[in-house]
């Protein structure tokens, strides 16, 4: 472990904490988190990942930013109507943190990128707006074997839970079990969304990419937590495992 002058002053409130210290502060510097979409949850997800000293973070978006982005999308400013989204969160998180290392990647993910870049990376963090590639990204997760913490927002309420590869846990499918046939029936465009409900879930699941990076208190793989921000209602599910999942199974489902 070799922390320097400036680490320990810049991450010291981590350090204090029992369960992170000075060794688990150097496993965060070492982490490699991919983060899919810098919108309503990515902003805050990338802003709490840069401060906490998380050293690698890839970041994949195609769009530009948009003046209806700014009412929840926090990384972004007027000053960057216009501009590439990956190019203003960059420049954002370097004002936070300019000791990390950020690869901006301008494009949408596919499954013509998707396999080389999230093999790449230690853990995964689903921001998307759309059943498509948050269905591409839970499968390829559970086939590379690798983490995904997924979160989604609409109106006033949202979810997120982490998955896993593991004989005894769900996967992403035992829950959804197929894509819905609207592709954008539930996103924020549709429906609406307050923009502090992506601050609320952007930062959690920033809290559970520190904790599976540091394998520090409770999981949330085999629940999903459910928030009505308005009505002020919390819900936890456990998801259980389906003996006939299509991706977890090993059966061959027609």
């Amino acid at each position: 472990m070799n922390l320097n002058d400036k680490d320990i002053d810049r991450y010291s409130r981590n350090i204090l904490l029992p369960e992170i210290g000075g060794e688990g502060q150097y496993k965060l510097l070492q982490a490699k988190v991919l983060v899919i979409g810098i919108g309503g949850l990515g902003s805050p997800l990338l802003m709490y990942l840069a401060a906490a000293g998380i050293g690698n973070i890839t970041i994949i978006d195609s769009d530009k930013v948009e003046l209806s982005n700014l009412q929840r999308q926090v990384i972004h400013s007027t000053y960057n109507i216009g501009k590439f989204k990956v190019d203003s969160a960059k420049n954002f998180i370097d004002q936070i943190n300019p000791e990390i290392n950020i690869t901006k990647i301008n494009s949408r993910i596919d499954e013509h990128n998707i396999n080389d870049l999230i093999s790449k990376n230690d853990i995964i963090a689903d921001g998307s707006d759309n059943f498509k590639t948050r269905f591409l990204v839970a499968d390829t997760c559970y086939k590379l074997k690798k983490t995904l913490v997924s979160a989604a927002i609409t109106k006033y309420e949202g979810q997120i839970s982490t998955w896993k590869n593991s004989k005894k846990l769900p996967c992403y499918r035992c829950l959804f079990a197929n894509e819905p046939i609207d592709n954008n029936s539930n996103n924020c465009s549709s429906n609406g969304v307050l923009g502090s409900i992506g601050g609320v879930f952007g930062s959690l699941q920033a809290t559970e990419i520190i904790k599976e990076t540091l394998k520090i208190g409770n999981s949330l793989a085999g629940f999903l937590n459910i928030y009505d921000l308005l009505n002020n209602t919390f819900r936890k599910i456990k998801v259980i495992k389906d003996p006939n999942c299509k991706l977890c199974s090993g059966k061959k489902n027609d």
